[in-house]
């Protein structure tokens, strides 16, 4: 093993690296225990996207699914995916161990089609947690405003819970406060807060494509060349730029009293975790929301292709907090030229559960037509 490799320094710097995949296939033949192994993998985070790729089309799932025969499609989706989440997970419980519950998690969503509904996603979450019972499993519930109560529930519960879908940092700021309440309930109850773990998945990715879009669109617009260069100048930067603005509001909160008091009761922080972090954009370097986003108490969930860029050429520093005026500054443009980055933040939100329901409606039509075809009549 090449102890030099870019991708094993990053956790000298307080991040962790998860891997954004699961499927049955990297259970079985090792892959996912050689990756936690070579690559410093520390979690895994999974999505309907990600278990439709999985399992559509996939043989070994066909005895499982034939031997759930007479079973609804859900109960047999879920069997399916809750073996697996067991499977990663206790393949991933040393690491569990070794940190203390800092690591060694598994993620698994509610169904995507619960995000505005606050007590069916706290009802799921609830079974999900005792369906796969492992202490390193993490119930991911989306960063909505119905989403709020039912993580802050959730924790009050003992449910580690992953945050997901968060674009704004005012959202970001709501799930740190969520968490905190639910904490504190525990405490008022006279419960332990030690062994519960918590990440608030930012997106990355997704504001640069659309941000960098509508600045194409602008730059085409006018013919002033001191306006287009300005513009051109944030290409490529909002993503990183409100990244680093959430990891300081995130070191605003852990100074409050009320942080402390949990802290000093063994509470975990919760970290921000950055998501969507493949590079979409050719132009760009494909470990660029690696490189620019590393920093304490951290983690980066990256795709198998990314984990190996990175493993290849990353450039190891800790970067979240330098150029900190520029990206205060880069935001701050936004609206001076037209773009409505409230706006592009809540779009992303709605679109984020729309890519994550179509794949899920895929996958239990799919999963139905297996059914069929191994079950005949």
């Amino acid at each position: 093993m090449n102890t030099q490799s870019p991708i094993l320094q990053i956790k000298e710097y307080g991040q962790s690296i998860w891997l954004d995949n699961l499927s049955r296939d990297a259970i079985q033949s090792g892959e996912l225990k050689e990756m936690i192994a070579s690559r410093n993998v520390r979690g895994v985070t999974s999505n309907p996207a990600i278990f439709e790729k999985a399992i559509a089309g996939n043989k070994i799932y066909d005895a499982d699914i034939a031997a759930n025969a007479g079973k609804s499609v859900m109960e047999i989706y879920e069997s399916l995916v809750f073996d697996d989440i067991r499977n990663a997970c206790d393949i991933l419980r040393p690491v569990y161990d070794e940190t203390n519950g800092l690591d060694g998690y598994v993620s698994i969503e509610v169904p995507p089609n619960l995000a505005r509904d606050t007590a069916t996603t706290l009802a799921e979450a609830k079974r999900y947690f005792a369906a796969v019972n492992r202490p390193n499993v993490m119930i991911k519930i989306p960063g909505t405003p119905e989403g709020f109560p039912a993580v802050e529930s959730a924790i009050a519960a003992g449910i580690n819970v992953n945050i997901t879908l968060l674009f704004s940092v005012d959202s970001y700021v709501d799930t740190f406060w969520a968490y905190i309440r639910g904490l504190e309930q525990r405490v008022a109850a006279g419960q332990d807060v030690s062994k519960i773990g918590s990440v608030a998945s930012f997106f990355i990715s997704r504001i640069d494509n659309v941000i960098d879009a509508k600045l194409e669109q602008l730059i085409a617009s006018t013919s002033d060349p001191v306006l287009q260069e300005k513009m051109r100048g944030l290409k490529g930067k909002i993503a990183i730029a409100n990244a680093k603005v959430a990891y300081q509001e995130y070191k605003k909160i852990i100074q409050s009293d009320r942080w402390k008091a949990l802290s000093a009761k063994g509470a975990q922080v919760q970290r921000l975790l950055w998501a969507s972090t493949s590079t979409k954009n050719p132009e760009y370097s494909d470990v660029l929301y690696v490189n620019e986003l590393i920093g304490p108490n951290t983690v980066n969930t990256m795709p198998p292709n990314t984990i190996e860029a990175c493993a290849d050429h990353c450039e190891i520093a800790s970067r979240i907090e330098i150029n900190l005026e520029e990206a205060y500054q880069a935001i701050e443009t936004l609206p001076e030229i037209g773009i409505n980055l409230n706006q592009v933040m809540a779009d992303l939100l709605e679109d984020g559960i729309d890519k994550f329901i179509k794949p899920f409606d895929s996958l239990l039509a799919s999963l139905e037509a297996k059914i069929k075809q191994l079950t005949p009549a």
